[in-house]
């Protein structure tokens, strides 16, 4: 996997889709002159719009710093945090008081110093957190309806579009740089649980996280979360369609609830593909079925392929992920699958996701021997490998530098299934290696503790 050194020091996040509710007056209009040449007066009506809502859009930002010490109503006497960050970015969601910014900005604090761009200051209450996405939501006692701004429609950003960043980087309050939409849909940058980032090239620094990021409609598409340390013009932000749902969520009861389903997946990857007779990501192969979880209820079985929830495809694990947690808990969905080449549609009703252990996730390689010794499961083995079922095969020894080890096969390892036959023996399991060509594919189903997933082997000379 491709190593990315982040720098979470108020990043960046972008949201589509908020409406500046109080805007600065319009700066002077440049003076036009005969000589000026169409070229010169559209790029000076362009600049125009971009100073305006810089204006604008610099009223909602405000900059956070997390107190520590008990609280005394609005006094701003207390202690910074000695674990939080000198400073970050939040902004003004709403009139009333509401803001929000990044979980890692505010850290452990219960209680934030908000100040904002009329120089006022004031003390603001954590609502709640969620760290699974790195948002949370603050509320001040305003005397006043404040400047704010509102969410905007994420997933009509497109790359290339404008977008304009605003914080407070390294303590350089209300700082703005425009810049554009480099990439969406950014996963796997291990920033957090549900990843769906929008990339731009908008100069952010640390201070930034929590800030927001804006379109040319001065809506609020993203907010800044991250930065890729040590490369320039690579930033993220959290869409504004994530942000929102988690932000009403947060603002109604306090926390966020999410959907859950109750299966372990991983990727397709081609010689997948080919075995269960499906396309490369084309859906994502569950590798286990929670008992009495609401996968297990609808039928739902370990070797399907779940390729579409309600109107949305599913291709990658991530997006499974993300789709299962936006659905509120006690909604039924149709969750299509294939098995053994045929689709079925399932109704499934979901429950509400508490911790869970994550799902296993192994690559493939076809070049290198099997490479695994196995035995026949006993009652001892059982107890000595805390095996929760005793019908399979064990793994009692992996070669160094084989496929097997490469595929992360360990001593101990329970084999259930080969080829989507089970076996019980030594036998059985040798039975079914023979039954392959040399050269085909060998798919195993593995009981590891209490996780279960497949692994793609390929048969070659010994």
């Amino acid at each position: 996997m491709r190593t990315w050194h982040i720098l979470v020091c108020c990043g960046f996040f972008a949201w589509q889709g908020a409406q500046i509710t109080w805007a600065a007056p319009a700066a002077e209009p440049t003076t036009l002159k005969s000589s000026d040449s169409p070229g010169l007066r559209l790029l000076e009506e362009i600049q125009t719009v971009v100073t305006d809502l810089a204006e604008s859009a610099k009223l909602s930002v405000v900059n956070l710093i997390p107190l520590s010490g008990p609280g005394r109503g609005q006094d701003l006497s207390r202690e910074r945090l000695s674990n939080a960050p000198s400073s970050g970015s939040g902004v003004v969601i709403d009139p009333n008081g509401y803001i929000i910014t990044n979980s890692h900005v505010i850290g452990e604090a219960t209680e934030v110093e908000v100040r904002f761009s009329d120089t006022s200051k004031l003390i603001a209450q954590v609502v709640g957190k969620d760290q699974d996405t790195d948002l949370a939501v603050l509320k001040v006692a305003a005397t006043h309806p404040l400047a704010s701004a509102k969410f905007g429609d994420s997933s009509s950003v497109r790359v290339g579009q404008w977008v304009l960043a605003v914080g407070n980087p390294f303590g350089l309050d209300r700082t703005v740089t425009l810049g554009v939409v480099s990439g969406i849909g950014r996963e796997n940058i291990n920033l957090s649980r549900y990843e769906n980032f929008i990339q731009t090239d908008a100069s952010i620094n640390p201070g930034n996280s929590g800030g927001p990021l804006f379109n040319l409609r001065g809506e609020i598409i993203g907010i800044n979360t991250a930065i890729i340390n040590f490369a320039q013009g690579i930033g993220f932000a959290i869409p504004s369609s994530m942000a929102e749902h988690v932000f009403q969520q947060i603002r109604m009861q306090g926390r966020v609830a999410r959907g859950w389903l109750g299966v372990g997946i991983q990727p397709l990857t081609v010689e997948l593909a080919n075995k269960f007779g499906v396309k490369e990501n084309e859906g994502v192969l569950i590798n286990e079925v929670f008992e009495k979880d609401p996968a297990a209820a609808a039928g739902i079985k370990p070797g399907d392929i779940l390729t579409r929830i309600g109107v949305t495809v599913i291709d990658t694990p991530n997006r499974l992920s993300r789709v299962v947690a936006g659905l509120l808990p006690g909604t039924t969905e149709k969750v299509e699958i294939v098995r053994d080449q045929q689709r079925l549609v399932l109704d499934v009703a979901l429950i509400e996701r508490h911790d869970h252990a994550s799902t296993v996730t192994l690559r493939t390689r076809t070049d290198v021997k099997l490479g695994l010794g196995v035995q026949d499961l006993t009652a001892s083995l059982v107890d000595k490998f805390k095996l929760r079922e005793s019908r399979g095969v064990l793994i009692a020894k992996v070669e160094l530098g084989s496929l097997a080890e490469s595929e992360g096969l360990h001593e101990g390892d329970l084999i259930k299934e080969v080829n989507r036959v089970e076996v019980g023996s030594v036998e059985e399991f040798s039975n079914a290696v023979l039954k392959v060509r040399r050269g085909g594919p060998i798919l195993l189903y593995v009981l590891r503790e209490n996780r279960t997933f497949y692994v793609m082997l390929k048969l070659t000379e010994p």
